[in-house]
């Protein structure tokens, strides 16, 4: 019975010099160069005596059918949109099966941060964020993209359900129509305010609504080596100490360097985390295989507000 790969990097099927995102079930757009480029193939050794005709007419045939091969991937991988616009991959005339899924083969995250109790790896963003004190790595989260979160719950103050006291969300941004981290962060506050305190993925209302909510601080930031953005709030809401939201975008370095949004929630209150802990998170973040890369709130790369 054939197991599903694990969501990571693998050696793209449709051009195998490059690596592209398997989020589990599917291939994503996502690509990137590896690491480390593979291995040449290796040249046959010739036989005693130089070896015989038909070994070498072999050999040769197996090297030009590697040779016809790469032409023709590189050319589905420079196949053109139907609108002129940008690359796509493109499956082989005559053929209407998807991508194959990944088979044999393991996700390849950096060997400097696989293991290492102290970050959470986001291998489809390119980064890793910090586990500071009173946080762990999110295990039985119903919510998507939740990297880290308070250990334990409590029993949720509006709606029946269970409640955590802090998460923080890593998102890739999938529109193409804004790359701007400031309106970036400002168009994903509102929509980070209500998935933290409104409603939730069953509909339901934890802390019954959000009855107000007030500008905390907006700026520019420099996050894991690039230029970002980030908006926080302060939220009331029906029950409950209401809470801090905070929305921060930046573009990855790594793959389609598509934008990155890192949602944060808090609970208010003496039972939530410290708001400073989102700005010791967004100092700690870092392109995946990098120690060195600084940036975060306090360092500022441009006129904040």
């Amino acid at each position: 019975m054939s197991m599903t790969p694990p969501p990571g990097w693998y050696r793209d099927p449709s051009y195998p010099l490059t690596e592209r995102w398997w989020d589990g079930t599917a291939w994503t757009d996502h690509r990137r160069q590896p690491e480390a480029l593979p291995e040449p193939l290796a040249r046959p050794l010739p036989a005693p005596g130089g070896g015989s005709r038909r070994g070498r007419v072999v050999a040769l045939t197996a090297a030009g059918a590697v040779l016809v091969a790469s032409i023709v991937t590189g050319a589905v991988l420079l196949g053109r949109d139907d609108d002129g616009g940008g690359t796509q991959s493109r499956t082989a005339p005559g053929s209407a099966s998807p991508t194959p899924a990944p088979t044999g083969t393991s996700p390849s995250p950096s060997a400097s941060t696989a293991g290492d109790p102290t970050v959470v790896v986001d291998e489809l963003n390119g980064i890793t964020l910090p586990l500071v004190d009173g946080w762990v790595k999110a295990e039985n989260v119903s919510e998507d993209d939740v990297v880290m979160t308070t250990p334990g719950t409590y029993d949720c103050p509006g709606d029946p359900g269970l409640c955590r006291h802090g998460r923080v969300v890593s998102r890739t941004v999938t529109s193409n129509d804004e790359k701007s981290p400031k309106a970036l962060a400002e168009n994903d506050i509102e929509e980070a305010a209500n998935n933290a305190y409104d409603r939730d993925q069953l509909d339901k209302r934890p802390f019954r609504g959000i009855t107000l909510h007030e500008l905390v601080k907006a700026g520019s930031v420099a996050v894991a080596g690039r230029a970002g953005y980030f908006v926080r709030w302060r939220v009331r809401t029906g029950v409950g100490p209401g809470g801090y939201v905070e929305s921060l975008a930046f573009p990855s370095s790594t793959g389609s360097q598509s934008p990155v949004i890192v949602r944060f929630a808090f609970d208010a209150g003496d039972e939530g985390p410290p708001v400073s802990d989102m700005d010791e998170i967004t100092r700690g973040i870092r392109p995946v295989g990098d120690a060195d890369t600084g940036g975060g709130v306090g360092s500022s790369i441009g006129p904040g507000r």
